[in-house]
């Protein structure tokens, strides 16, 4: 029999610095243990997870399973559900899901993309970051420079991009016998109900609203049910979507609440964190975009804030919470709600 998605926990977490590191992905990964791998845009490998396991000694071990799910930035999030399904359906005692990129590093031909300023960022974001002691954004953008700063595009402007970084990070999801046996009762967070994902076509942007559906749904939850959302923002559209399509703000009206959040923000005596429980490390905007791991950002800030350990960003009562990871233009969307351990 399949195990209980209650005995399927999140025990670790990590992730290395960001910035321009000057050093390959795959070296990145090497520092954290991955079973599942995110593949690499800026150092790509053939079967991206054999040849990571390969190289930190997981590979030949015998009875090892090795995955590469590439679902581009909805990779992390992907790679959860897929650990969760590993440990529940093939009896796996402990699965890590890896991803790391080196795209700062790169230069801007090979990228082929902007070459951002050192700090950029969304102003509604910026003031989460900068309670991050990671995150790229130190010092909060005004709504005016973003909107005034150049335009690459005919609807986005240069603060209204991811930030493009290196950087790797990594989960462990393992089961309740590894957990009795290695970790008592020191697991981060549970999946609670775990999941959703869907496939849509290139451009459209159903898939977050089919995601989200069919994750409450598997959860037997509702939006308001949710503390804390960690939601893809590669550019405002996406996060507003995802603000809609997630239900913490109804259709329609996500601009407007941004926006009630950003001047509430620019008072910050007056401002308590749980007033904006999204993106409290930055998300992609603000805290740093290493190309296919700002989901696993995601996945690491809410078990921060489901264990307690967020630090300045810490909300309050935070008992169930939402990550989601979009791949490509919206051709892929991975939703996972996860929630505290039951004592």
């Amino acid at each position: 029999m399949p195990l209980p998605v209650s005995t399927v926990r999140i025990v670790g977490h990590g992730m290395t610095k960001l910035g321009k590191l000057g050093r390959p992905a795959t070296e990145l990964m090497q520092e954290l243990d991955g079973l599942i791998a995110v593949p690499s845009l800026s150092d790509p490998h053939f079967m991206e997870a054999h040849n990571l396991a390969t190289q930190v000694g997981l590979l030949p071990r015998p009875a090892v399973r090795v995955r590469t799910i590439d679902t581009g930035g909805a990779g992390p999030v992907s790679g959860l559900l897929e650990a969760v399904r590993m440990v529940k359906d093939e009896r796996c005692q402990a699965v890590a899901v890896v991803a790391g990129d080196a795209v700062s590093s790169l230069n801007t031909e090979e990228l082929a993309v902007v070459n951002m300023e050192e700090k950029t960022g969304w102003n509604a974001l910026d003031r989460q970051a900068a309670r991050h002691p990671l995150a790229l954004t130190r010092t909060p953008r005004t709504l005016e420079e973003v909107l005034n700063s150049r335009k690459i595009a005919p609807a986005t402007n240069l603060l209204e991009c991811a930030r493009r970084a290196d950087g790797g990070a990594a989960i462990i999801v393992a089961n309740s016998a590894f957990m009795d046996e290695h970790l008592g009762h020191d697991a981060v967070s549970s999946p609670d109900g775990v999941v959703g994902e869907r496939l849509g076509p290139m451009g459209a942007t159903g898939g977050i609203v089919a995601a989200a559906r069919a994750a409450f749904s598997e959860a037997q939850l509702l939006p308001g049910d949710i503390d804390w959302f960690g939601l893809y923002d590669c550019y405002p559209v996406c996060f507003i979507r995802a603000l809609e399509a997630c239900g913490v703000a109804p259709k329609g009206s996500a601009g407007e609440w941004v926006e009630q959040m950003y001047e509430r923000t620019k008072h910050p005596t007056n401002f308590q964190p749980d007033e904006f429980p999204v993106n409290t490390h930055g998300g992609l905007l603000a805290f740093g975009a290493p190309w296919e791991v700002p989901a696993m950002y995601n996945i690491i800030e809410a078990c921060e804030q489901l264990s307690q350990t967020a630090g300045a960003r810490q909300l309050r009562n935070v008992r169930r919470a939402l990550v989601y990871g979009n791949g490509g233009i919206f051709s892929h969307s991975a939703v996972a709600i996860l929630a505290k351990p039951v004592d």
